[in-house]
């Protein structure tokens, strides 16, 4: 099928942009190479009855009006929001840190332990944190998470946490959360309804084969659409091992608890599923459905799921984002083709931005920073 624009990859990235130059009227073509629309967007029953998200929990959270009032063209989403626990000596803690756990175990005062421009993670982390919240709470968990000293992670990585000053359980407080009601899958699948899409169809493989006439938009690992030839970028991913305990009917008291202790096995979190489910529907099925993620360094491009956060792969990263910019009628963005992480809301706005661009016929080639 001959196209004006070609998307490569149907997870969020793509499939927004595929939603907007369709809805203007434009002639797309998709390209997937899984088996399954959606990239990592996506869920399936546990033969219980209980929803699994497939590649991870997803939450969806957003304050933007005109956002929430897009997702909702596809879906509606029951109220959930996401409230987390650490595992901590012993005990189900908040997470982010409650301020009630730091005058519990240091008292009223206290300030963090480093002071001037942090140099990596650690450093960071101790500028806004007591060192004995960064060693139950942070440290293990983000080595397991990274597989490398905190030292070596960049500073940046940082700036997602914080320490509440009060007790709010959320882990969030946008105006909008949930998850689809009909779950992800079918989210995604809506999305891309009446649009031609390609599924087991691997581009990179076959990109002789597809020449659209205005633009390809690539949604894959950014390294991996040269071959990987400068060198190859460092994602992480995750194992799930999956549990069903048919004679209980809850096992955690959330549906996501931390494991930062990494004398408490290499997992780094524990999801219970039943409890992300609408109560009316969980309440019906028997047992309950616990997962366990380990963090892995993957082989399979397939399994990429977090840009290694540390100098030396940004560098790369800029060096290819730079080759890619100056290839006519190419557009590499997403969190693979633009090696960061977004959650699900800023890849949606995110993607919304570049299709406007696309439609105006303005520069669409992503900044160096957004």
């Amino acid at each position: 099928m001959q196209a004006d624009y070609l998307i490569v990859g149907s997870g969020l990235t793509g499939a927004v942009i595929a939603r907007h130059l369709a809805d203007a009227g434009r002639s797309v073509l998709v390209l997937e190479r899984r088996w399954h629309w959606g990239g990592n967007v996506h869920d399936h029953f546990h033969r219980s009855g209980i929803r699994v998200h497939t590649y991870g929990p997803h939450y969806f959270r957003t304050s933007d009006e005109d956002l929430w009032a897009f997702v909702n063209r596809f879906t509606r989403f029951y109220r959930y929001e996401a409230a987390l626990k650490s595992w901590v000596d012993g005990r189900h803690e908040n997470w982010p840190v409650a301020a009630s756990y730091v005058r519990r175990v240091l008292g009223e005062k206290w300030e963090p332990e480093f002071k001037g421009q942090p140099r990596n993670f650690e450093e960071a982390s101790l500028g806004l944190m007591p060192r004995l919240v960064y060693e139950k709470f942070v440290k293990g968990y983000n080595e397991k998470q990274w597989g490398v000293p905190a030292r070596a992670l960049s500073a940046g990585l940082a700036r997602r946490f914080d320490v509440r000053q009060d007790d709010e359980p959320r882990l969030v407080r946008h105006k909008y959360q949930g998850i689809p009601e009909d779950g992800y899958a079918e989210f995604m699948r809506r999305m891309v309804s009446g649009i031609p899409i390609l599924l087991n169809c691997d581009y990179l493989k076959h990109r002789g084969e597809f020449k659209p006439a205005r633009l390809t938009v690539f949604t894959g690992p950014i390294d991996e659409y040269f071959g990987c030839d400068m060198g190859a970028l460092k994602y992480r991913g995750q194992r799930r091992d999956h549990e069903y305990l048919p004679d209980t009917e809850f096992a955690q008291p959330c549906g996501q608890v931390n494991n930062p202790d990494p004398a408490g096995g290499p997992h780094i979190r524990t999801l219970e599923w039943k409890h992300m489910m609408e109560s009316q529907y969980a309440q019906r099925i028997r047992g309950t459905v616990l997962t366990r993620e380990v963090t892995v360094t993957p082989s399979d491009p397939n399994d990429y799921e977090y840009p290694f956060p540390d100098e030396a792969n940004a560098r790369l990263y800029a060096a290819y984002r730079d080759r890619a910019a100056r290839i006519a009628n190419l557009l590499v963005c997403g969190r693979l083709g633009e090696y960061r992480y977004y959650d699900m809301d800023q890849a949606i706005g995110r993607a919304q931005l570049l299709a406007k661009r696309i439609l105006q016929g303005g520069p669409v080639i992503p900044p160096a920073e957004t």
